[in-house]
């Protein structure tokens, strides 16, 4: 062993599982030379839950980023000898009818997000393993990728350390954790260990089940606990005797039994000549919090393995029984089946990127064996690039909040989380239960009493509608469908589209307060706005204005979508709720590494915010202002900012909309919000639920949302919302931005599909929510450009105005024209669009409609 090092580039902090060794191997590739790693137990671990994986991967997921993290570590599995692709089954049973529409579901996002995964029969089914009883399934899927990491992530993990130590690029050092991390100046220094301390610029925390001990270290947590997973084995079973196989059937998934099963191969192999039998609890999950972890010395098994009774899984592996008998004829390995603790999120992904707290200090937690080699080049390529090829924002540590990071709100997202592993199906829009009602607006109880239908986004309660407002349907309800089918209308309230139409034939007022408000200012505010931003934000001229504008990474791709307000003193950022934190964190971070010399406040809940529009928001606002005439429009230019008065209250206001219909954002003290509220609502005014805002007429007026349609995958002029001159000043990502505005054409353009029939088999007509692929209709492929990036929706909602459903999407440049008839999938269903605009293009633009004055 190398002698204790007092130096290094970077620390890896729990080296000895599949993430620390992947982070480690990727941060070699990527050139980083003098890396140490420690883990408080063996390397590779032999207390971690790599340590008892089950090692399987499928590539199925309902978002991207999940899916290519599992498609790239297949991939890396396979290269290194290391993978067994025998493919993996999902099944649905007889008479669970809603698994298998879950099924067709997963198939569909697996060809929107470029898997192989393709639907099978029983008797498929039955063929591929024979230990199914046929007549029990009435179909499912089948992913050729699907495999078994061989002889373990375990062995592999050891293997990847081993070649970063033969590299000489990597010390690695066991039975060696942390004690405390070294921090001056709100930076990482360095990591104490019993062995003496290492100084370094850089530290990854990659300790899996033990990541929230070492981030309380710095005085922060991880939003994600460890939950126990009950593992039974049953033999011997010797199909494969001889074979010298790890497994030999492809994998099964019973996720309506939220359960999973594979034969181990050869009774030679390490752990051969069995059945292993998984489960995940669905009703009372038992959690653990890290501090309750065993030493390995106090733990009877390991202390990421507890102590399974068998009456805790009795119900499900019965029933399981009647799925695949030879579970009840073979004999239950009491000495092998154990509680192995995997991680779960509270926020629906894993926790990576930079501390918020204290510069140089990255987290990767919370990640299964199948996505680990993903994560690790991810980590690898973040921390050198400062960037990652596919948008990272989904798990990025910036995007929590402050009330994210608390015990309690832990406990509960993550206990909610766990019964939902395997089962049910998740619907895109599914709200959590637990820990709600933890940011309200100033109108909150207002509307209350209207009957609001109300979501959460970042901590706000958020009302889609009023019941209050359903007498419009009377007048509106034969241009506002029924949702017959369920899953479509799920988490959807009919009424939204009907206040909609009434907003646009009138006026409305929209509860904004889930904007995330940042102040930055001092000496440099305005040169460092104007190096994130692509617009033009200094000169005397922009002073009064709200500046729409975004930020790029160095490629030139987008990496935010904000609304800038210019004033005498400082700049407001104006951003979405769930991009909100990351940007400000973002802006922080690029202050401190460029030396600009500016202070940067959060004041999200300072404020709050109020949307006006319609054809008669001026009329009305009129009525409640102080100084009528300053709404005048040569009074107040679109996008200009002035001061009002309402109610006795001095009110910010935007002339802006999201809406596509004239009017204001008005933006207030928090505590002055009810008394505006309540000015606009005596007279008359409608309150009208987010929906409208945030999806329906957004998509209408064909508007853009950051983190769905704009991603760090594509740049401004792919997404149509570059700006007719490149300023002069210099801007990040600047030089790229050049270069893609020289091309003749893009590689893909953002494109507004509109569904031209929505009528499926059995005479339904359906409402699509969540991504499709788009395909070309004559070979029912997958459209890909080429860059390699794959067209699926992004954005998807029901328009009333036109009486359509409406998507936006990315398709290659060949693709892009008008007219052009396209395809999309739907529950494993084909439905027939057309390509209604390249680039920004309004369906129905009230503005055109009548002159904007």
């Amino acid at each position: 062993m190398s002698a204790f090092p007092d130096k290094a580039q970077v620390v890896i902090v729990g080296l000895g599982g599949i993430v620390g060794a992947s982070v480690a191997h990727h941060l070699i590739e990527r050139g980083w030379t003098d890396i140490v790693g420690i883990d408080k137990s063996g390397i590779p671990t032999d207390v971690g839950s790599t340590a008892h994986a089950s090692d399987f991967c499928y590539t199925t997921s309902h978002d991207f980023l999940s899916t290519w993290t599992s498609l790239y570590s297949v991939d890396f599995f396979d290269k290194m000898g290391a993978y067994e692709r025998v493919g993996g089954l999902e099944i649905a049973r007889t008479g669970d009818d809603a698994w298998m529409e879950e099924i067709k579901r997963k198939v569909t996002s697996g060809k929107a997000f470029g898997t192989n995964v393709r639907l099978v029969s029983p008797s498929e089914i039955k063929e591929m393993f024979p230990l199914i009883e046929e007549d029990q399934v009435q179909g499912g899927l089948y992913d050729p990728d699907a495999g078994l990491v061989v002889p373990r992530s375990q062995a592999l993990s050891g293997r990847l350390v081993d070649m970063g130590v033969d590299s000489g690029n990597l010390k690695s050092f066991a039975n060696t954790p942390a004690q405390s991390l070294i921090v001056e100046d709100g930076k990482i220094t360095g990591v104490k260990t019993h062995r003496g301390t290492i100084m370094a610029d850089h530290v990854v925390v990659c300790a899996g089940l033990w990541g929230r001990l070492i981030a309380n270290m710095v005085g922060e947590d991880l939003p994600v606990m460890p939950v126990d997973h009950p593992l039974t084995f049953f033999g011997p079973f010797n199909e494969f005797e001889g074979t010298g196989k790890d497994i030999g059937y492809p994998l099964l998934r019973d996720q309506g039994n939220s359960a999973y099963m594979r034969d181990t191969g050869d009774p030679k192999t390490t752990e051969g000549g069995q059945i292993e039998w998984g489960y995940y609890e669905t009703t009372k999950p038992r959690m653990c919090h890290p501090r309750d972890l065993q030493s390995k010395e106090e733990a009877r098994l390991s202390p990421s393995q507890r102590d399974l009774e068998l009456e805790q899984v009795i119900e499900p592996l019965e029933k399981a029984m009647e799925l695949t008998p030879i579970l009840s004829e073979l004999g239950y390995n009491e000495t092998w089946s154990f509680n192995g603790l995997l991680q779960v999120s509270a926020a629906g992904g894993p926790s990576c990127g930079e501390s918020q707290k204290v510069r140089g200090l990255w987290y990767c937690v919370a990640i299964w064996v199948k996505d680990g080699p993903g994560y690790g080049k991810l980590i690898a390529d973040w921390m050198t690039d400062g960037r990652t090829e596919i948008d990272h924002a989904g798990i990025d540590y910036s995007r929590f909040y402050a009330h994210q990071m608390t015990e309690k709100y832990i406990e509960d997202r993550c206990y909610e989380a766990a019964q939902k592993i395997y089962f049910p199906a998740i619907h895109p829009r599914e709200p959590y239960a637990g820990s709600r009602n933890i940011k309200r607006s100033p109108f909150y109880e207002r509307e209350v009493e209207l009957g609001g239908y109300f979501m959460e986004l970042g901590g706000w309660e958020r009302a889609h509608g009023y019941a209050a407002n359903e007498h419009l349907l009377e007048k509106y309800g034969n241009k506002v469908p029924v949702r017959e089918n369920e899953w479509d209308n799920r988490h959807f309230w009919r009424v939204s589209n009907a206040e909609q139409l009434a907003l646009s034939e009138d006026c409305g007022i929209i509860n904004l307060s889930h904007f995330y408000m940042f102040d930055v200012e001092g000496p440099d505010h305005v040169a460092l706005m104007e190096w994130l931003c692509a617009a033009k934000i200094g000169g005397d001229n922009n002073i009064g204005k709200g500046i729409y504008t975004h930020f790029l990474d160095d490629e030139g791709n987008v990496r935010a979508d904000l609304t800038i307000f210019r004033m005498e003193d400082r700049c407001r950022i104006v951003d979405g709720a769930d991009a909100g934190p990351r940007d400000y964190h973002y802006v922080k971070r690029i202050a401190e590494d460029k030396g600009f010399d500016v202070t940067v406040t959060d004041v999200s809940e300072e404020y709050t915010t109020i949307g006006i529009w319609g054809p008669n928001a001026r009329e009305n606002l009129k009525r409640v202002v102080s100084d009528p005439a300053a709404l005048d429009p040569e009074n107040f230019p679109f996008a200009g900012i002035r001061n009002l008065e309402i109610a006795g209250k001095k009110v910010f206001a935007l002339r802006l909309s999201y809406v596509g219909e004239q009017g204001w954002e008005l933006h207030m003290k928090y505590e002055d919000g009810l008394a505006v509220w309540d000015a606009l609502r005596a007279e008359g005014i409608m309150a009208v639920g987010v929906e409208t805002y945030a999806n329906s007429r957004r998509l209408e007026k064909s508007l853009r949302l950051q983190n769905a349609d704009l991603l760090t995958q594509y740049n401004l002029y792919e997404a149509d919302l570059a700006r007719p001159k490149v300023k002069e000043a210099d801007f990040r990502g600047k030089e790229k931005h050049l270069e893609y505005r020289a091309r003749d054409k893009q590689p893909a353009m953002l494109c507004t599909l509109v569904m031209q029939e929505n009528t499926d088999a059995s005479g339904v007509e359906r409402f699509p929510v969540g991504a499709m692929p788009v395909q070309d209709p004559v070979t029912g492929k997958t459209l890909v450009d080429e860059l390699g990036r794959i067209s699926y929706t992004t954005s998807v909602a029901y328009g009333p105005t036109i009486g359509k459903n409406i998507a936006l999407a990315y398709l290659p440049q060949e693709y892009c024209e008008v007219g052009r008839k396209l395809q999309v999938e739907y529950f494993s269903e084909s439905f027939p669009v057309e390509v209604a605009g390249v680039g920004y293009a309004p369906l129905y633009d009230p503005e055109n409609a009548k002159p904007r004055s």
